[in-house]
């Protein structure tokens, strides 16, 4: 079965750097470089196993686009993606799956999917 991961970062090269990872994972993914289209595109999304988040981006921060995805994808594990990892203990406070640290470890990433895709809660600083 194939996987569809959701990725929203307001950085093109991030998009296209965490994209390739996942493609090389077999898991197809939709990017979403302005979060402000979200709410125009979630509803024409067919199912989404993983969402990858940034939480910086300008108008909308992760916290708030987090609630919208979840308006719409019940129960999807939603996974910060940042540069920002002392801010760990805020981030699972909103109730996010799972922090990765920017920039991703390329040699590290398969083993993280695979456990968040099994439904596991994946924290990592680095």
């Amino acid at each position: 079965m194939s996987h569809h991961a959701l990725v929203v970062d307001d950085n093109k090269q991030n998009l296209r750097v965490l994209s390739q990872m996942l493609s090389k994972q077999g898991i197809h993914s939709t990017e979403v470089f302005d979060p402000t289209t979200l709410e125009a595109l979630l509803p024409t999304l067919e199912a989404v196993d993983v969402v990858f988040l940034d939480l910086e981006m300008p108008g909308l921060d992760g916290f708030d686009v987090k609630d919208r995805i979840l308006s719409t994808f019940v129960n999807i594990p939603i996974i910060a993606y940042t540069v920002h990892i002392s801010e760990m203990n805020v981030i699972q406070e909103h109730g996010f799956s799972g922090m990765l640290a920017k920039p991703l470890d390329g040699s590290r990433f398969p083993d993280q999917l695979a456990r968040i895709l099994r439904g596991e809660q994946v924290w990592e600083r680095a």
